[in-house]
């Protein structure tokens, strides 16, 4: 089984894909398969930035010095 990449490195995948597309001077299945790509690394993005979130939230520690859980980012920016 391959190693699951870092977010590094599927970021960087991302961008790379993004940047061929965005050419747009590539053949039709060579602009899928970059598409497909992309894909693939947004969703390990996705999933990385999730994790990350997760320990954060059993991370965050109150004042009284007592640890809290809070859902990470909170309310703000949302409707």
């Amino acid at each position: 089984m391959p190693k699951e990449m870092t977010f590094e490195q599927a970021l960087k995948s991302l961008e790379d894909a993004v940047a061929r597309l965005e050419k747009g001077q590539i053949p039709l299945d060579e602009a899928l398969d970059y598409f497909e790509a992309g894909v693939q690394s947004a969703n390990v993005c996705r999933k990385k930035l999730q994790a990350v979130e997760a320990r954060i939230e059993t991370l965050l520690k109150s004042s009284d010095g007592s640890f809290i859980t809070e859902p990470f980012g909170g309310n703000e920016g949302r409707d």
